[in-house]
């Protein structure tokens, strides 16, 4: 009977708003997830119990679109065994880790809040980062795509074991910040190889996180199972009909949705960013107001920098493609943009 409530209509409802936003981008995944439903109170606003849940709804989502890449043979087998070295264990490790230096539920409640809070503040900026990257190697001459790389072993592990605590603690960074480490330490993979690589470490990453949140604080079934029902066909819709949505304007408006929900979340467990005691929720929404009229101009005086018009081409959508610009080394032809849409990072 707790299936056939308002709230779990509620969090059926979120599932499948943030899965069509996943679909039509390829990002938000635990970054929008977690703070939405923590916002919406389910499980009594406890962060534990709303990680668990979401890493439990995400192990589900992200076997499938891994398979794909699978049996496609896009994903960096070599490359991803050592992520997943890394990145296992911790994620597995971290939500211990936070119980072990937390006294009682209160605090690690406001442990998590923090942890979550700051990971969407670092999720919006690794986005940011992501972005210019690409606009920078675009205006270079593009990426010239290796399918095989030599593999810098202890620089992935290290990768692999910061993403790997991330999600093991708050659910956000799988896709995200995994990706733009990625990006930064393999600049040549071919951009298929890259999401697939991602997606094919990130299966093992968020059952590992899952296991371990649902040893500790076990899994509320009336938040999961609404969730997955809402999130799959959610995801499915939004890659259906992102061909036909203008998708710059809702990657902007993700970013400052993350930054704000961070601001929010860090306020809510008692970290005011101006040392009050608690944050106006307008301020919060000035905040988000200043990002939507800042974040363009400043996007538009980098174009500048690199010798592009103020707006224009290549957009938004474009250079978070993963391959607008890039090149096969083995063949010297750019790779098409037209990727299905299972191809994208999901956080």
């Amino acid at each position: 009977m707790d299936l056939l409530t308002l709230t779990a209509l509620s969090i059926l409802v979120a599932g499948f708003v943030v899965g069509i936003v996943v679909g039509l981008t390829g990002m938000g995944g635990g970054a929008l997830m977690t703070p939405a439903l923590i916002f919406l109170g389910v499980g009594s606003g406890e962060a534990a119990t709303i990680v668990t849940a979401d890493l439990t709804a995400a192990a589900v989502y992200k076997t499938g679109g891994a398979a794909v890449h699978a049996r496609h043979g896009s994903p960096n087998f070599t490359l991803a065994k050592w992520l997943i070295i890394g990145s296992v264990p911790m994620a597995f490790l971290g939500p211990y880790m936070v119980m072990i230096f937390t006294t009682d539920a209160e605090q690690l409640d406001r442990v998590l809040k923090l942890s979550i809070g700051f990971a969407l503040l670092f999720a919006a900026a690794t986005y940011a980062l992501r972005l210019y990257i690409n606009l920078r190697a675009v205006r270079s001459g593009g990426f010239t795509g290796d399918p095989d790389p030599k593999i810098k072993v202890i620089p992935t592990l290290l990768v692999g074991m910061l993403g790997g605590l991330l999600v093991g603690i708050t659910s956000v960074g799988s896709g995200s910040v995994i990706m733009i480490a990625l990006l930064m330490l393999y600049p040549g993979l071919s951009a298929v190889k890259l999401v697939g690589t991602d997606l094919v470490q990130a299966v093992p990453l968020v059952l590992a996180a899952a296991i371990a949140n649902i040893a500790i604080h076990g899994l509320d079934w009336s938040i999961a199972i609404p969730l997955i029902v809402g999130s799959v066909p959610g995801t499915l819709l939004g890659s259906r009909i992102a061909p036909r949505v203008p998708q710059s304007f809702i990657r902007r408006g993700i970013v400052v949705v993350l930054t704000m929900s961070g601001v929010a979340l860090l306020d809510k467990a008692g970290w005011a960013p101006l040392g009050r005691e608690e944050t106006y929720p307008a301020l919060i929404g000035l905040i988000g107001l200043a990002m939507a009229v800042l974040v363009p101009v400043v996007w538009g005086f980098l174009r500048k920098e690199q010798g592009l018009p103020f707006m224009g081409a290549p957009t938004v959508s474009e250079l978070d493609s993963w391959t607008y610009g890039r090149t096969d080394r083995r063949t010297s032809r750019e790779t098409p943009s037209t990727d299905d849409r299972v191809d994208r990072p999901v956080d």
